[in-house]
Parts: structure tokens; C-alpha cells; sequence
């Protein structure tokens, strides 16, 4: 039974992600609304089709905390494709970062070129990373978009609990506004790198706002003991 839940749930997502990175090519040359209304769009769909197919339940928690300052950014736990999509209902237009391939894919890498996503080559030293954080910087100064985060680098299993990355630190120190943590248990219902997704409840936890002035060590710190403290209360 889970895997033909599980089945029908793949068709409908890839399906309706390349519908609307069709679709979005329609608007290359438009206003960024468009494609960032098509992304919104998206992200409700699959969040449907989640409790079509396999009954789940999704809670967003402390989503005052988004509504505290003017300018922030978001740094999520990353554990499934879940909060790629999820976060893109509660956070108005999110800049990702994201990795450069991802770009390259037809359709869908134009789609998020367009919505100016930054690319980060990993693991790497070139030209396109040396500016990395300056590019940060510039596209939240001259945006009203917040920018989106996983400081863990990569999707984890539920409950793994990795080091942050040291980048995440520098964003921080970078662009010098408030920083709200994301908590969540996304994992358990589609855990990373598995065709089964399980029946369940997705919790979302936006947690207090770290203002800016800590030391980016001291941030990473504080970040990671936050997000994980969090995922172990939430069921």
C-alpha cells in the first residue's frame, strides 16, 4: 500500500513540477511575480497532493516570528524536497541558494535564474564562489525577497544531527540582519533519497529571531542548538 501511495504521489510531483517549469518559461521575459507566483502555486499543490496520497497532516508553528522584523533571513533544517516547497507558502518569495547544476536542468533551471536564485558551486574554489557573499549581499539589498538558507549543507536523515556549516556564519556576518531558525521533522514523512513517502504529521517550527552582533561562530552555536533542541520536541 505505501508503495503505490507512494507511486502516485512521484507521478502527480514530477508531473506538476514539470507542468509549471513549462509553464513558468512563458514569463522568462516578464515581471518576477509571475514565475514567483507559479512557484507559490506549485508549492500548494504539492502540499495537496501530500494529504491526497498519503494523508498528511502539515502544522506551521510560530509563524509570528516571521512578522517581527522588516528584514531578516530564513535558516531551515533540510531533511526532504518537503520545505523546498513548504517554505515558499509562509515566506513571501524566498531567494534560494542553491547549487549551480540545479540551474542547468531545461525549464526548471530557467525558472529559478529567473527568480534570482545564487548559484554556489560546492565544494570548490572559482571565480563564481570568490564573490559569493558580496552577491548575497547585493541581491538581499535590492531586494524585499528574504533569503532562504539550510546551513546544514544537504538534506539529512530525520533526527541526524550534522554540524552547520561555517557559511552560514558568514551570510550572517555578511548582510547583518536578524536570522529566523526553522525546525521541522519533514524526514519522517519523506525521508532523503527514497521513492516511499509515509503517512504522517509535518511539523514546521519558525523559532525567535537571532538578532545581529554575535560573533558568526557564536551565531552557528546558537543556530544549530536552537534548530536541533527544537526537532527533538517536535512528535
Amino acid at each position: 500500500m505505501i508503495f503505490f501511495r507512494s507511486l502516485l504521489f512521484n507521478i502527480f510531483l514530477y508531473l506538476g513540477i514539470s507542468l509549471a517549469s513549462v509553464v513558468a518559461t512563458l514569463f522568462l521575459f516578464s515581471k518576477d511575480k509571475y514565475v514567483l507566483f507559479l512557484g507559490r502555486f506549485l508549492s500548494h499543490y504539492v502540499l495537496w497532493i501530500l494529504k491526497i496520497f498519503l494523508n498528511t497532516e502539515i502544522e506551521f508553528k510560530g509563524l509570528e516570528n516571521l512578522k517581527k522584523h522588516e528584514k531578516f533571513f530564513v535558516a531551515s533544517a533540510h531533511q526532504s524536497m518537503f520545505e523546498t516547497f513548504a517554505l515558499q507558502i509562509v515566506i513571501n518569495g524566498p531567494i534560494f541558494i542553491l547549487k549551480k547544476e540545479l540551474t542547468k536542468i531545461p525549464f526548471f533551471g530557467w525558472g529559478l535564474k529567473k527568480i534570482g536564485a545564487i548559484v554556489i558551486v560546492r565544494n570548490t574554489v572559482t571565480k563564481e564562489n570568490l564573490n559569493f557573499f558580496d552577491r548575497v549581499k547585493e541581491s538581499i539589498n535590492k531586494s524585499n525577497r528574504p533569503l532562504l538558507i539550510f546551513p546544514q549543507g544537504t538534506r539529512v536523515k530525520y533526527k541526524e544531527k550534522v554540524p552547520f556549516k561555517k557559511g552560514a556564519g558568514r551570510i550572517y556576518q555578511t548582510l547583518e540582519i536578524p536570522c529566523v531558525p526553522v525546525a521541522l521533522n519533514s524526514g519522517k514523512v519523506w525521508p532523503k533519497n527514497s521513492f516511499n513517502k509515509y503517512p504522517g504529521k509535518i511539523t514546521i517550527s519558525f523559532l525567535n529571531p537571532i538578532l545581529p552582533g554575535l560573533e558568526k561562530e557564536k551565531f552557528i552555536e546558537k543556530l544549530q542548538t536552537d534548530i536541533y533542541k527544537e526537532i527533538d520536541l517536535i512528535d
